[in-house]
């Protein structure tokens, strides 16, 4: 039980004071540098199977986060104000509290706690049965690290090639992540799965990704050959033996590792912004549609891609960041939008993806 708890430095060194940080991890995320130090040897074993190509032996970092492992906490006189569910939810999952030196979230159902302000990034609690739960803090102290340096934050998967590369975005369940797949499988290489941070660099935006598997369903798995072994032998099966209806709806996800199904060096977290693509399709639809929209003309496509930093986000030095709608538009203001419609088909939008990145189309590309 923590009985007081009146700035976050002191809740992490006393935390800290209980056990000693002997395993340590280094990982490099363009040109995002952070250390990960823990007490528990099995949890730095999970974190380095899971970021399997952005290890480093970098001695320095940008950012230092501490993973402690131990049983979950108990605040005694403490008010945890719930987060409301996001649109479309109706469990409330986390609870919160400010203090003058960051922000402390608590999961509920598994009581995870997480620290963070400008002095501390923490994450305690039974963390080695909940690796996907520090995987999801340290990717958000590097979008932190991003959006304190420029840009917004999108909810999309991204892809790139020798041409350019383009942000899949899409309303929910649309398929960001399969359509991103399908599109490795055609020699694309990978940026992000499911959040990209975008700003201008230069002439055009440059999209930066996250280094976050993919999580699919079985389906997906069974409609691409490079995904086979995703899917244990055992449940293959099983899977196999359902109506694609019924595997379309099947809440089981499996994380791809993409250098065991692609190859080594198939994750690229920099990559232009050549174009935005919006599914906006449905099963059972017609043929697939594709043109490109004017984004001012179409605000009903914005909340496809248009995503709240939401509640591991502050603001470095108190500033005000404009993650308005105008905003985004102003961002995209030179990248090119194309609304995916009709009938939902992978193989015929990656067919078109890939035809959007050509040299020769991607100039004035007016649709199909």
């Amino acid at each position: 039980m923590v009985e007081r708890v009146t700035d976050l430095v002191e809740l992490s060194r006393e935390l800290l004071s209980r056990d000693s940080l002997d395993h340590r991890l280094h990982l490099v995320f363009g040109d995002c540098a952070i250390r990960v130090d823990s007490n528990s040897a099995g949890l730095i074993g999970q974190l380095m199977r899971y970021y399997h190509g952005f290890v480093s032996r970098r001695e320095w970092a940008d950012i230092s986060i501490v993973a402690l492992e131990a049983p979950a906490l108990e605040f005694g006189g403490l008010e945890l104000t719930p987060k409301p569910p996001d649109p479309g939810k109706s469990k409330i999952k986390e609870e919160f509290a400010e203090f003058p030196d960051g922000r402390l979230v608590r999961k509920r159902l598994t009581g995870m706690v997480f620290l963070f302000g400008p002095q501390v990034q923490m994450a305690v609690g039974p963390c080695v049965v909940n690796a996907n739960q520090v995987v999801n803090f340290i990717n958000s102290r590097h979008i932190q690290w991003m959006l304190d340096r420029g840009g917004l934050l999108f909810h999309a998967a991204g892809v790139t090639g020798p041409a350019g590369g383009l942000a899949l975005s899409g309303f929910s369940g649309a398929g960001k992540s399969t359509l991103a797949l399908h599109l490795m499988s055609q020699g694309l290489n990978f940026v992000s799965n499911d959040r990209l941070v975008v700003r201008h660099t230069g002439r055009e935006p440059m999209m930066f990704g996250v280094a976050k598997l993919p999580r699919i369903n079985p389906g997906t798995a069974l409609n691409n050959p490079h995904l086979a072994r995703v899917i244990p032998e055992a449940e293959r099966e099983r899977f196999e033996a359902l109506e694609p209806e019924a595997l379309w709806r099947l809440e089981h996800k499996y994380d791809a590792y993409l250098d065991q199904c692609f190859g080594p060096e198939r994750f690229h977290l920099a990559a232009p912004l050549s174009g935005l693509v919006v599914l906006n399709w449905k099963r059972g639809g017609d043929g697939l549609r594709i043109n490109r929209v004017d984004l001012r003309e179409r605000p009903d496509l914005l909340p496809a891609f248009v995503k709240s930093p939401g509640l591991f986000y502050q603001p470095a030095g108190g500033r005000r960041c404009d993650f308005s709608d105008p905003a985004y538009l102003a961002l995209l203001e030179s990248c090119p939008a194309y609304e995916f419609s009709g009938g939902v088909d992978f193989a015929a939008a990656a067919r078109a993806c890939l035809d959007l990145l050509s040299p020769l189309r991607r100039a004035g590309w007016g649709g199909r």
